[in-house]
């Protein structure tokens, strides 16, 4: 290939392209360092150009920012006049603020090349009223920023003018026009003019398709751009027939099958021989995350090491500060939910590693693909136990091939120290059991529940896993008889006995017991049921066990029931996510 030695890039060069570009943006891009196009860019700017819709599915980390970025530049160029303050020409939708705002910045030199045109990051963690003042003090003309903030400013704000709209791009398409999104991005398209040009970007475009009607596109190009396949050994595959790979060729993927105990284990050996690289670790969970940043890094062998938590419930300015050490450092270890697996572009990633399995089987895509970007290499490795090996399978159906990688022998017992950990301070031991409840509440909502098949989860093992003291009393636990064993309960010690290493924290604990404690000896003792209830409880112990099982039966399928109908109502959107999860019991300790 001519003049380019990164397999990501194609011949062409930017200042080839049809219609060709203009000045100013080429020499952005000159600074910049672009000079050849991915494969993506060549195929997406010429007909974003030509006003032409677009569907496009490409392997992440392809380059696709720079694919709408350049076109919606020089579509906005186009108009003569310069608009006046409060004229939208342009939007760029996301899914997380996080990706909003490095779609912002890498927009920003090429927006600047546009005299007179003012572009505004609308997301969460800022107060809307501090948006609107600033969109009526001073303008904006591009529009970049999640759907809920976006749709949220233009129901408020009667003083901005979409008439002359000219460009909607929504990235990450799939997630946004899940049912999450779905009613934000309808009213924000039921407010845009039809004649305009709309582009949808993903790595995973299936979901999307199916709603491109309510995209408002029109005849759109799709364009696909696949990496080169490879076969289950790894090595690249040039067979015309074999399926095209939906990762990079850059990129490693194994599994590490293991037991829900040996995890944490396998975990720490391979952070201590992979010290000098930049790793994500992926979580299902934010109490999880919380948890591992917590009990990671008192580790002694991990002692030096970077671990930084980031998750959807940190505070914003927590979550940019979190993302920006991270993108600083040369290794270190991001600890993460899916809030990070979408779009991000953190540079020198060397290895994704994937601790819990995602819930949403596409996420696996956009997790691996924050390494081996443009080209580059990189490795990912997903932990799965022996009862989730079908996922093996799944994926590789779905042209993303693993390659088994073995676990390490001889290697020290990490479970003792955090148990010990959660001894001495009772943060380690209450986020610890919060973890792994919000763990096995997650895991009852696998999409793929008939590999992550949940009345098979054995609990015993995943609490040696988290290091807990002892097992909690919960009702999924009594009712479905999920495997205890394997769980070797700390003998001699009292829950309610552990202290807070946070002396102020510890102070506070004493005082809300001794509150508790004073409130039980002023209130009244109950008095003795009447004979009733004590006869209907004689009842109830006379029933055979088969009876009592079929009377559970009937509670469990009453539940089910309902939980289904909730499902309809968020689908449908008379309920939001939180609403759902609260009526449920899911939300997240």
């Amino acid at each position: 290939m001519e003049g380019c030695n990164n397999k990501a890039l194609t011949d062409t060069r930017f200042s080839d392209l049809k219609p060709p570009l203009s000045e100013p943006v080429l020499e952005a891009l000159a600074q910049a360092g672009f000079e050849f196009c991915t494969p993506v860019q060549a195929a997406t700017i010429p007909l974003l150009c030509s006003f032409k819709d677009v569907a496009v599915d490409a392997a992440t980390g392809s380059g696709k920012t720079l694919a709408f970025v350049v076109p919606l530049v020089e579509i906005l160029r186009r108009d003569t006049s310069p608009p006046k303050p409060q004229q939208v020409m342009g939007m760029i939708i996301s899914p997380t603020r996080e990706l909003s705002s490095q779609i912002y910045h890498v927009a920003q030199p090429f927006i600047s090349t546009l005299s007179n045109v003012k572009s505004m990051l609308l997301v969460g963690g800022v107060e809307v009223k501090t948006d609107m003042k600033k969109i009526e003090e001073e303008g904006a003309n591009l529009l970049i920023g999640t759907p809920g903030r976006i749709s949220d400013i233009m129901e408020r704000m009667d003083v901005l003018d979409f008439r002359n709209f000219e460009i909607l791009i929504l990235d990450e398409a799939d997630r946004l026009l899940d049912m999450g999104f779905q009613k934000h991005v309808n009213y924000i398209i039921s407010r845009l003019p039809k004649l305009r040009r709309t582009g949808l970007f993903s790595a995973t475009q299936t979901e999307a398709v199916e709603e491109l009607s309510k995209a408002g596109m029109r005849n759109p190009v799709r364009v696909e751009v696949r990496a080169e396949a490879k076969s289950r050994d790894g090595s690249a595959s040039s067979s015309k027939q074999s399926a095209s790979s939906k990762t990079p060729a850059g990129l490693q993927l194994e599994y590490v099958e293991c037991e829900s105990d040996k995890k944490p284990s396998q975990l720490v050996d391979l952070l201590i021989k992979n010290k000098s690289k930049k790793i994500i670790i992926y979580y299902m969970t934010c109490a999880s995350v919380d948890y591992w940043g917590v009990v990671l890094p008192r580790l002694g062998v991990l002692k030096g090491l970077s671990l930084i938590p980031l998750h959807g419930k940190m505070k914003q300015s927590a979550r940019e500060k979190a993302l920006a050490t991270f993108t600083s450092l040369s290794s270190g270890i991001l600890l993460c939910t899916d809030v990070a697996a979408r779009g991000l572009d953190i540079p020198g990633v060397d290895c994704v590693v994937q601790y819990d399995p995602p819930q949403d089987p596409d996420v696996f895509i956009h997790r691996v693909g924050r390494t081996a970007r443009l080209g580059r290499q990189g490795s990912s490795i997903v932990f799965l136990s022996p009862k989730e090996e079908a996922y093996i399978e799944f994926l590789q159906i779905r042209r993303v091939p693993l390659q088994e990688r073995k676990c390490s022998d001889d290697i020290t017992d990490v479970v003792p120290q955090i148990r010990a950990a959660a001894k001495k301070d009772r943060d380690v031991m209450e986020k610890g059991l919060r973890a792994f409840v919000s763990y096995m509440r997650a895991y009852k909502e696998h999409h793929c529940s008939y590999i992550f098949r949940w009345k098979e989860l054995e609990i015993g093992k995943l609490a040696m896993g988290y290091g807990l003291l002892q097992l909690p009393l919960m009702s999924e636990v009594k009712i479905h008889s999920l495997s205890t064993a394997g769980f070797i309960p700390v003998e001699d010690i009292k829950m309610k006995d552990i202290k807070f290493k946070d002396k102020s924290r510890e102070k506070q604990r004493k005082k809300n017991l001794q509150a508790k404690m004073e409130k039980q000896q002023r209130e009244p003792k109950p008095q003795k049921p009447n004979k009733t209830p004590i006869a209907e409880t004689s009842v109830m112990r006379k029933k055979t066990a088969k009876q009592r099982r079929t009377t559970q039966a009937i509670e469990d399928d009453d539940e089910l029931t309902r939980d289904y109908r909730l499902l309809k109502k968020l689908k449908k959107g008379t309920i939001d996510e939180s609403e759902f999860s609260k009526l449920t019991g899911m939300e997240e300790l």
